[in-house]
C-alpha cells in the first residue's frame, strides 16, 4: 500500500453530513459518518464486529448506532453501549473511531494512529475565511486511478498547454519555463506567461480581451492536498510577481482523497478575490473548471488502465517532472517511516557503529 495514514483526508463538506448514516471509504477503510445531537460529526469504523455487517447498513438511534443484524449498538466513540439479550458488554465489543475536525465547510478526517491526530497539521491557507476572499465548494471529482498520479497532475504547470487548450492554457505557454522548488514543506511549481493572449477562462470570467500577463503558482502539500494560484493581468499593468492580488487571482483548491489503490476522490473548491458573494459567478466559474477537470479525469484514467497492462520497459523520465519525482519519493520515505517503530536509542547498546 502506498497510503501515508498519519494525515488528515477530506471527507466531505460539512452539507455532505446530517442525521443520516454516510458510508465512504478513505485508504481502503470503510467508514460511517454521521452529525451527532451536538453538531459533531462522528466518525467510525463501518463494520460490526460480530458478523461484520457494515454499521452504516443498520440504523441511528439518537447519538448511537444500531447493526441491522443482531441489534448490537456503538456510540460516537465506537464504544458497545447495548448487546440484545445480555447483559454484560465484552471488552472487544468496539469499533475503531477516527477523529474528525470542520472548518470553513469542509470535514477532515484522520486515518492513523489517533495519539497523533493534531489539528495543528490540517492544511490551512491564509485566504480562507478572509474577507477579501470569497471561498466557494466545487463538487466532487470521482477518478478511476491511483491517488498519486492525481496529485502529482497538479503540481505540473506544463500539461496545462496540452490537456486544457481551451479551458486552463493554450499554445503560448508551451515553452515557458517551468520553476520548481522542493525545499519547502510544500512543493512548488511555477511560470509566467507574458504579454499573451488570455486563456479561456479569464475571457469568459475575466472579460480581458488584450493580451495579459497570466500565472500558474502549483503547491503540493503531503500527502495530497494542491492549491493552484492562477490569474490574468493586464499585460500594460506590467505586475511583479507578488503583485499578483492586483489581478483577477483564484486559487483552486484540490483535497485528493484516496479511497482505493485504483480510485481516487478530488474534492474541489475555489477562492478569489474578485466578485466576492456573487453566485452566478461561482455557477460560471464552477462550469469551466468541471469541462477542465473531466479533461484532467480522461487522461489521469487512462494513464491508470495503461499502467495495469504489461509493459516492456521502463517509462521515461524528462525535465517537467522534477516535482512529481520528490512528490513521489516523499511519499514513499513516509509510508516507510509508518511501517516501522522507532525505539529510540538503547541506554546500554550491544552494537556500536563506527561510520
Amino acid at each position: 500500500m502506498s497510503f501515508v495514514k498519519n494525515a488528515w483526508y477530506v471527507a466531505g463538506w460539512s452539507s455532505d453530513f446530517g442525521e443520516a448514516l454516510v458510508p465512504l471509504t478513505i485508504l481502503s477503510q470503510t467508514l460511517v459518518m454521521f452529525r451527532a445531537s451536538d453538531g459533531q460529526i462522528a466518525a467510525l469504523e463501518d463494520r460490526c464486529p460480530h458478523r461484520q455487517l457494515p454499521l452504516s447498513r443498520g440504523k441511528r438511534i439518537g447519538d448511537t448506532i444500531q447493526c441491522g443484524y443482531h441489534g448490537m449498538t456503538f456510540n460516537g466513540a465506537g464504544k458497545c453501549v447495548r448487546v440484545p439479550g445480555q447483559d454484560n458488554l465484552p471488552a472487544s465489543a468496539y469499533v475503531d473511531a477516527f477523529s474528525v475536525h470542520e472548518a470553513h465547510g469542509i470535514v477532515w478526517v484522520w486515518m492513523g494512529d489517533p495519539a497523533q491526530a493534531d489539528i495543528a497539521k490540517i492544511f490551512h491557507l491564509e485566504e480562507l475565511g478572509h474577507p477579501d476572499w470569497h471561498l466557494h465548494h466545487g463538487d466532487k471529482l470521482h477518478i478511476k486511478a491511483n491517488y498519486l498520479n492525481v496529485a502529482e497532475n497538479l503540481v505540473d504547470p506544463a500539461h496545462v498547454s496540452f490537456v486544457h487548450p481551451t479551458t486552463l492554457g493554450n499554445a503560448a505557454s508551451e515553452n515557458v519555463p517551468v520553476h520548481v522548488k522542493t525545499s519547502g514543506e510544500a512543493i512548488v511549481a511555477w511560470r509566467w506567461i507574458r504579454d499573451a493572449e488570455p486563456i479561456g477562462f479569464f475571457k469568459a470570467f475575466g472579460g480581458f480581451t488584450g493580451n495579459v500577463d497570466r500565472w500558474h503558482y502549483y503547491y503540493l502539500h503531503l500527502p495530497s492536498t494542491a492549491v493552484i494560484d492562477f490569474g490574468s493581468a493586464d499585460a500594460a499593468a506590467k505586475l511583479d510577481e507578488d503583485d499578483r492580488n492586483q489581478g483577477v487571482r483564484i486559487f483552486a483548491l484540490h483535497f485528493v482523497t484516496p479511497v482505493t489503490e485504483d480510485y481516487t476522490i478530488d474534492h474541489w473548491a475555489h477562492l478569489r478575490n474578485t466578485a466576492l458573494g456573487d453566485e452566478a459567478a461561482s455557477a460560471q466559474m464552477d462550469k469551466m473548471f468541471r469541462i477542465a477537470f473531466a479533461e484532467d479525469k480522461e487522461i489521469l484514467e487512462a494513464v491508470h488502465e495503461e499502467e495495469q497492462r504489461p509493459h516492456k520497459r521502463k517509462p521515461i523520465r524528462i525535465a517537467i517532472d522534477k516535482g512529481p519525482n520528490v512528490y513521489r519519493k516523499r511519499i514513499r520515505d513516509l509510508v516507510e517511516v509508518e511501517a516501522t517503530e522507532d525505539l529510540g536509542e538503547p541506554v546500554h547498546p550491544v552494537f556500536v557503529q563506527h561510520d
